[in-house]
């Protein structure tokens, strides 16, 4: 069975609530599609805004973090159950900016995504490589370890309903794109990696996004290789362009 497209906006630390809402309504019409999954992933204040916005549509309401407790003293962390709560049915975990800025590490994702998974959260988990590691060729040893640390103690039925997005760091806001060949190469090989962890059917059910600068004129040729399943998009989701992203055909 073919894989069911997901692209999903990471709106980053952009939007306020009544901003939120007004982009909302703006992009209802235009990411309308039975093609694909749609989701926003949206600032932690925005998540009840929004889902309320989003009603009656065909977009769903992520979050851009969760932390891996159930509740306690972990003051301005978010927990699973907040987001199930409201109905949030995604998390974007370990993106490169929570690694680089915020200390997160290859077992605190580890931490989360099973927290996800035990909470019935879709978890969107973020790998890529930076600069430095594609130029020494390490970029896949890289990811591969980022993988399967990530998925530790993850059941294969969990793995198929995961979300993988494969994001390289230089690419991030640049607006520098790796070239299809390069986003194939590597969600290719994060595909062969699932399937050295678990068998090649999880490895045909999961779904992996490619993220770093896509945009209207990118999506479609990324969009059709084999192993890239839709795209985490940043800037551009923010804007009516991402009607387009989404409606890439």
């Amino acid at each position: 069975m073919a894989r069911k497209k997901i692209i999903a906006g990471n709106w980053k630390m952009n939007m306020t609530p009544s901003e939120a809402v007004e982009l909302i309504n703006t992009l209802k019409p235009l990411v309308e599609t039975d093609e694909a999954d749609v989701v926003f992933c949206v600032p932690a204040i925005d998540i009840i805004p929004a889902l309320e916005a989003a009603k009656g549509s065909n977009i769903q309401i992520g979050a851009e973090n969760m932390y891996f407790e159930e509740k306690g003293a972990y003051t301005g962390e978010i927990s699973p159950a907040m987001l199930t709560d409201v109905g949030v049915k995604y998390v974007i975990i370990g993106h490169s900016e929570r690694r680089e800025y915020f200390a997160e590490t290859n077992e605190t994702v580890n931490k989360k995504v099973l927290k996800a998974f035990e909470h019935g959260i879709t978890p969107i988990v973020c790998c890529g490589e930076t600069l430095t590691q594609r130029e020494q060729g390490v970029t896949m040893d890289f990811i591969r370890q980022q993988v399967k640390i990530a998925f530790l103690g993850v059941t294969a039925e969990q793995a198929k309903t995961a979300v993988i997005a494969y994001e390289p760091i230089w690419a991030i806001g640049t607006g520098k794109t790796a070239t299809t060949e390069q986003a194939q190469e590597v969600c290719g090989g994060i595909r062969k990696c699932i399937a050295e962890i678990y068998d090649e059917a999880t490895a045909e059910a999961i779904r992996i996004q490619y993220g770093g600068s896509v945009n209207a004129k990118t999506a479609p040729e990324l969009f059709v290789q084999p192993d890239i399943d839709g795209g985490l998009v940043g800037g551009a989701a923010l804007k009516p362009d991402f009607g387009k992203i989404v409606n890439w055909k």
